[in-house]
């Protein structure tokens, strides 16, 4: 019954279409921001005087720090043209401890859109996320899945990045930074006859992201990009170095990910998602992958209602799982929108989600409790968005291999926001 489920949902998939609105990315980097800002939730920057303020940092929520309040952002070229300085500072009022980070940007080649940037940051960041440089680049004034997030690690990072831009539709970013790594959760990593609570690493990464068949629209707030049917693809490298700077590893991890978007003239649309991470060497596990799970470990499903995230797992455990190698599909379809009356527009969306990965030496992860993808995770569902002031309802069931005996702990029901500005 379960292959029959997922065949039906494939081919539905492949028939019908995707859930979000054609994939616009306001273009969020210290080259390419406009001066001009008149709508500045579409930009994520609000300009007071020579100073824009980073709308991304006023206020968030997680688990560990409760409500976040902060302020950011970035000088404009209303104080210097080739020069700016930035940063934001917040402070969470569960942990009680401020976070913060300062730097600046000077243009070293402003026909290739260069920048060269040098950060210091204070801050926590959750176990086992890889983040795409250049992906950090493309803004989102709001982020579903950080509200569930439950496992974090205190970082004292310095970092310095080169930015560029060689043709538009190329992003590139070489970053260069050392961390001191201090442990939140109880782990420990073994490494040679040796066991570290905390450590300190030096690393050098190189982040590309291609769009080859990329168009612009021209708005009042600059550049929006929107894809035509041709894969978006990012690649990255991260190298750990032992011994620079007191730093206490050596390995390697690689990301390489195909964001697949087609919108047809039927206003439906199909969004497929590829994306694989490796490493070898000996990397801690904070520094190792999960497949973005979004389920709160509580035990029914209405103590598990919370919100959707835009490309997470939505019935996956917090913590559940964590891998060296992880290969992760998604396809989101959606059908044309139901037209009730102008304001009342809901659309329904046709999801499924499979993930494989393995972790090497296991043994060496003291503290937490964790399982390996060695077979096949999947999921699928539904969603059914924007029924009032951009919420709507996300609905999925986990099967196959990881199928949990308790038949509620397999079902995801949570609310969806996707707001339009």
């Amino acid at each position: 019954m379960r292959h029959y489920l997922f065949i039906i949902t494939l081919l539905l998939a492949y028939g019908v279409a995707a859930q979000e609105p054609a994939i616009k990315t306001e273009k969020d980097t210290t080259a390419t921001k406009k001066e001009e800002k008149k709508n500045p939730f579409n930009t994520g920057f609000y300009p007071i005087g020579f100073f824009d303020v980073d709308l991304r940092y006023l206020i968030k929520y997680n688990n560990y720090e409760s409500l976040r309040l902060g302020i950011g952002g970035i000088t404009n070229d209303s104080l210097f043209e080739n020069y700016k300085i930035g940063g934001y500072v917040a402070y969470g009022f569960k942990d009680r401890t401020i976070k913060y980070s300062l730097g600046g940007s000077a243009r070293i080649d402003k026909e290739n859109k260069t920048w060269l940037n040098l950060y210091y940051v204070d801050d926590i960041r959750e176990i086992g996320t890889f983040q795409y440089l250049t992906d950090a680049r493309v803004y989102s004034v709001f982020e579903p899945r950080l509200v569930n997030v439950t496992q974090f690690f205190k970082h004292r990072t310095w970092q310095a990045n080169v930015q560029s831009e060689f043709d538009p539709k190329i992003l590139s970013e070489l970053r260069i930074s050392h961390s001191n790594v201090e442990q939140i959760e109880d782990y420990t990593f073994i490494n040679e006859g040796k066991t570290y609570d905390g450590y300190e690493l030096a690393e050098i990464t190189a982040s590309v992201r291609i769009s080859p068949k990329k168009e612009f629209i021209t708005t009042n707030d600059g550049f929006v990009e929107y894809f035509d049917g041709t894969p978006k693809i990012s690649a990255q490298v991260t190298q750990g170095l032992k011994g620079i700077a007191g730093s206490d590893f050596n390995y390697t991890k690689f990301g390489l990910k195909l964001d697949y978007y087609i919108k047809r003239t039927d206003l439906s649309a199909t969004s497929i998602l590829l994306e694989g991470d490796y490493a070898i060497g000996d990397a801690p596990i904070t520094h190792l992958f999960h497949a973005y799970p979004n389920s709160p470990t509580k035990n029914t499903i209405l103590q598990r209602f919370s919100v959707a995230g835009r490309k997470s797992f939505e019935t996956m455990y917090f913590g559940e799982f964590f891998s060296s190698k992880l290969a992760t599909m998604q396809i989101k379809h959606s059908l044309r929108r139901f037209y009730f009356s102008e304001r009342f527009k809901p659309e329904l969306v046709i999801i499924t989600r499979h993930a494989i990965g393995n972790m090497e030496n296991p043994q060496k992860h003291a503290g937490l409790n964790f399982k390996t993808l060695d077979q096949f995770y999947s999921e699928s569902g539904i969603e059914l968005n924007k029924l009032l002031f951009g919420f709507g309802l996300s609905f999925a069931y986990r099967y196959g291999y990881y199928h949990l005996p308790e038949f509620e702990d397999n079902i995801s029901f949570k609310f969806t926001f996707y707001a339009k500005f």
